[in-house]
C-alpha cells in the first residue's frame, strides 16, 4: 500500500488498516472462517486502487509476484475499451486474496509506453 501513498493507521496481529490522504481507508482482517467468494455473486466484485503511472502498476506487480501472488486474466495489460479517450490507456493488474476477493491496480492516463 505504501507504493500508492497509503500509510498504516492501525496494526496488530491479524489486523492492519491503511489510510490515504484523500481516498479514505481500507482494512484487512484475518479470519478463521474458510469461505471463498464467487466472482459473479451479488456483492463486492473487486476493489480497485488507482495509481499515478504505468510504472507504479509494474512496480506493484513485481512486489506481489515476489510474494508468490499470481496475476489474473492475462494482466498486466492495456484495456483501451475502458480508457476515457483514444489518446489514453487503462493499464491494469488483477490478483486475488486467498478467499478470492479480486483486487485491481490501475493507471488511467496518457500511454507511457
Amino acid at each position: 500500500m505504501h507504493f500508492i501513498g497509503w500509510s498504516i493507521i492501525f496494526e496488530t496481529e491479524g489486523v492492519i488498516g491503511f489510510k490515504s490522504k484523500t481516498n479514505g481507508d481500507v482494512w484487512f482482517v484475518e479470519t478463521s472462517i474458510n469461505e471463498s467468494t464467487n466472482y459473479d455473486a451479488k456483492g463486492t466484485n473487486h476493489i480497485s486502487f488507482r495509481v499515478n503511472s504505468q510504472t507504479d502498476v509494474d512496480t506493484i506487480k513485481g512486489y506481489l509476484e515476489s510474494k508468490g501472488i499470481k496475476m489474473l486474466f492475462g494482466t498486466p495489460k492495456h484495456r483501451p475499451e475502458f480508457a476515457n479517450t483514444k489518446d489514453e490507456t487503462y493499464y491494469q493488474i488483477m490478483f486475488e486474496t486467498p478467499d478470492k476477493l479480486l483486487f485491481e491496480v490501475v493507471y488511467i492516463g496518457a500511454n507511457e509506453t
